[in-house]
């Protein structure tokens, strides 16, 4: 069994050229508003934040991030998701 503590999330403010060479801009894009709600990964996920701004908990800690981040989800984590801002984002799966 998976250690859930060791599951984080990683966020990083990318340059463009990483963008282009991950074609994160032929991605589908996501939104949502304010809102709060539990979510699990059941594969690993990958996105780009167009717009918002985010807190998700998790059982490594609070994560928070925002247009211009780039953020990876494990695969396996249970988390809420709290949205302060809409949010708008490029996201892929696997």
């Amino acid at each position: 069994m998976t250690d859930k503590t060791a599951l984080k999330v990683t966020v990083e403010k990318p340059e463009e050229t990483k963008l282009k060479e991950l074609g994160v801009a032929s991605w589908p894009v996501w939104m949502r508003g304010v809102s709060t709600f539990d979510w699990y990964y059941d594969e690993k996920e990958a996105c780009y934040f167009l717009e918002g701004e985010v807190t998700v908990k998790t059982p490594a800690g609070d994560v928070s991030f925002g247009k211009g981040d780039f953020v990876t989800f494990p695969e396996g984590l249970q988390c809420v998701w709290s949205i302060k801002k809409a949010v708008r984002k490029h996201y892929k799966f696997g």
